[in-house]
């Protein structure tokens, strides 16, 4: 366990240096994970219960989850509510973390909470920003890349500016350079339907 508590997340594989009979790991973990001595994340994927209090003890909750989420299931990198709700362009309170990856959308559950997926083209697999501290990487999308993604994904149900409308975006911080950035993805995606759609804003 001393070696898997230096990691800020590990798998079975990562501990077969010291012990090669994967069965005998995964009945182990098994175990701790009953006991609190270990976090799973995933299948095969944990955090040890002394990391992670290391991270609330040091005030680094926060990014360690965007961590969390951004490697549990990859390529991928937040975006959309999570992103729109700290820039204030949403004011309701996400639930869940939710992310833009290149495969197939997905959903993951642990006890920090719901990972949602969500797949978009590679083209657009863009936009993001890739952040470190003390070894933990995080990819969080910009403010024009988060809204551009939240109506990509909403483009079959957005018919009309009322339909907009109910979205209720508060795009007041939205300054000049962000609809610029904005712009420059629709031209990647290229299709009537979103420049319509940013015509409603």
């Amino acid at each position: 366990m001393s070696l898997a508590e230096q990691l800020p997340c590990f798998s079975l594989a990562d501990l077969v240096t010291i012990e090669k009979d994967k069965h005998y790991l995964k009945i182990l973990f098994s175990r701790y994970a009953k006991a609190g001595k270990v976090i799973r994340l995933k299948k095969g994927f944990y955090v040890t219960k002394e990391y992670f209090d290391k991270m609330e003890k040091t005030g680094q909750v926060s990014f360690y989850l965007e961590f969390i989420a951004h490697i549990l299931y990859q390529p991928s990198y937040l975006s959309l509510d999570y992103v729109l709700y700290e820039h204030n362009i949403l004011t309701e309170i996400p639930r869940n973390f939710t992310l833009i990856t290149k495969n197939k959308t997905t959903h993951l559950v642990n006890q920090f909470g719901n990972f949602f997926y969500h797949k978009i083209q590679d083209k657009l697999f863009d936009g993001f920003e890739v952040n470190k501290k003390n070894n933990l990487t995080t990819a969080k999308a910009t403010k024009a890349k988060s809204l551009f993604d939240f109506l990509y994904l909403r483009k079959n149900i957005l018919n009309n500016k009322k339909a907009g409308a109910e979205l209720r975006l508060n795009l007041d911080n939205f300054k000049k350079k962000d609809w610029q950035e904005f712009k420059k993805y629709l031209k990647v995606e290229n299709s009537k339907k979103m420049k319509q759609i940013f015509t409603y804003f």
